[in-house]
């Protein structure tokens, strides 16, 4: 059985194994977003503007969809009764056509049929299309095919058959994608009620750190974290406060933390929370609320703390606070796996996991048993056709270039060794195609 964990946990010999710190982290998120009252935030905004956004109650469908019964493909309506003929072939005079958006809807009669184009209304009395390609025509205006073409009911797409009205079209807690506003802009939908963005303050802390508008000076280094948070941040949708670069003094921590809790549901720092005599976030969160700082079984991004600040006027509520560590690989990789889904989460979204694919590794991979490791890959596919993954070589955690050259996770599970060429691994692909 897991041990209890709590958001205060120190240091310690054990570490956290990764399922362990995220559902820790999922508790504390929960609690937070119910006295934070967040999901009573919302906005009703315009369709084109809600790519991303997460929706705040369900989106009930005001029609039948489809509206009528109509026409799957382009052929001939008629009444299933005609398969009911002894003779292998059926023979049928054309009453009339029927054109997608046609509202005057001829009927057919025993022994005839409608000519219908796909998306067209089905006529009275008739239940059935035969494709017109399955049909040969007489120029006296009739049509035959074999009885076997085609089976009752078959090529009629029933009222209400994709989605009734008054029912759920879009579910409450959906992050939504194209094909979502799509499907919003086909019901006559043109706003969306969404919960309003997360907050979230960003900072890094470092004296070694210096911002890309500065001359690079001897032993300091530029801030990239920053710049991959914002970006992270800026793609799934959040609204971001750059608090910039923090020195490593108390009170400088302590000044940026204060001022960025009341500003923001969430604040992400990275740098600083490791055991060194300059890291004094572990001080300044033990003044200004509850955060644990963890040692976590994973590779890269052992060392990260998480909890909560005290409420500060004029802002009521704890605001939610991530450290991660300072290397750029490892920030980015703790973002990915603990942060995206709690901001995700805290903003309303249900089931926000990135999914897993199975593909065979195309070389073999050291690892560990006992932690969890991310290394960055690539896909291909190799002369045959099959999917592999390989990784982008070096994955030490200050080799930011493996992240940018990566499209994808090696996850190496915690129980995992060695990898053999051939061998399968799980992936989390970066960039999903809606």
């Amino acid at each position: 059985m897991n041990k209890p964990i709590s958001a205060n946990q120190e240091f310690q010999t054990d570490f956290l194994s990764v399922s362990e710190a995220r559902t820790a982290i999922s508790d504390l998120i929960r609690k937070t977003q119910e006295l934070a009252k967040l999901k009573e935030a919302i906005d009703t905004i315009p369709l084109k503007e809600s790519l991303g956004r997460i929706v705040a109650k369900d989106v009930l469908s005001p029609i039948d969809v489809p509206a009528n019964d109509n026409s799957a493909m382009d052929g001939f309506a008629f009444n299933s009764k005609e398969l009911d003929a002894n003779q292998d072939q059926i023979d049928l005079r054309i009453r009339g056509t029927i054109y997608a958006g046609q509202t005057d809807v001829p009927s057919a009669q025993a022994g005839e049929c409608i000519k219908v184009m796909t998306g067209a209304m089905m006529p009275p009395n008739c239940d059935t299309v035969i494709p017109q390609e399955f049909t040969q025509s007489s120029s006296e205006g009739m049509i035959t095919f074999a009885k076997g073409a085609v089976r009752p009911g078959e090529n009629r797409r029933l009222r209400g058959e994709d989605l009734q009205a008054g029912k759920a079209a879009i579910q409450q807690g959906r992050i939504l994608r194209a094909a979502d506003i799509g499907l919003a802009a086909s019901l006559g939908i043109s706003k969306l009620t969404v919960y309003k963005k997360v907050k979230v303050a960003i900072l890094s802390s470092g004296d070694e750190l210096c911002s890309t508008e500065e001359q690079l000076q001897a032993g300091k280094i530029y801030d990239s974290n920053r710049f991959s948070l914002y970006a992270l941040l800026d793609r799934l949708g959040f609204e971001i406060i750059d608090c910039g670069i923090v020195r490593d003094t108390p009170e400088e921590l302590r000044k940026a933390f204060t001022s960025a809790s009341q500003k923001a549901d969430v604040i992400i720092s990275s740098g600083g929370v490791s055991v060194g005599e300059a890291d004094f976030t572990k001080q300044i969160m033990d003044e200004l609320g509850e955060v644990g700082f963890w040692k976590i079984a994973m590779r890269p991004g052992r060392p990260m703390a998480f909890g909560s600040l005290k409420p500060i006027s004029p802002k009521t509520t704890p605001t939610v606070f991530f450290g991660l560590p300072g290397n750029p690989v490892a920030v980015m990789v703790t973002f990915y796996q603990f942060v995206r889904n709690a901001l995700l989460q805290l903003n309303g979204a249900v089931n926000p996991e990135i999914p897993l694919v199975s593909v065979q590794s195309a070389e073999a991979i050291r690892k560990k048993s006992g932690r969890t490791e991310f290394q960055r890959g690539v896909l291909f596919r190799d002369q045959e056709g099959k999917l592999l993954v390989k990784t982008t070589g070096s994955q030490g955690a200050g080799i930011l270039r493996s992240m940018s050259e990566a499209d994808c996770f090696i996850i190496l599970h915690h129980d995992q060794g060695n990898i053999a060429p051939g061998d399968w691994v799980d992936v989390e692909i970066f960039d999903g195609l809606l």
